[in-house]
């Protein structure tokens, strides 16, 4: 398990191998928009990973096809829907105002 950490709030939770940091960041009580339902079609679950990202899968074709779209785009992008956990380094996301309601 990874701890990850969610950005602006501080909030922390055990994440499990395996699962999305989408579904992470939901099970943490947090809001993050996802028109898609993780298909990597609309881009709206947009965060940056800080922090610990030996431990989140890497960036497959369908989802850098997806954020070669958008604006505001940096290394650290990431989709929620497709990253997933697959280490147990700490982990640190932030939510993107315009996504999370901040």
């Amino acid at each position: 398990m990874a701890t990850v950490t969610i950005l602006p709030s501080g909030k922390t939770i055990e994440a499990e191998v395996g699962k999305t940091l989408l579904e992470t960041v939901i099970a943490a009580g947090e809001k993050l928009k996802h028109e898609c339902d993780g298909n990597s079609e609309c881009g709206s679950c947009h965060l940056f990973v800080q922090a610990g990202r030996k431990s989140v899968s890497r960036i497959q074709p369908i989802e850098n096809q997806k954020l070669d779209t958008m604006v505001g785009i940096g290394s650290k992008s990431r989709l929620a829907c497709q990253a997933r956990i697959i280490g147990d380094e700490d982990i640190t996301i932030e939510l993107l105002g315009f996504a999370s309601g901040f």
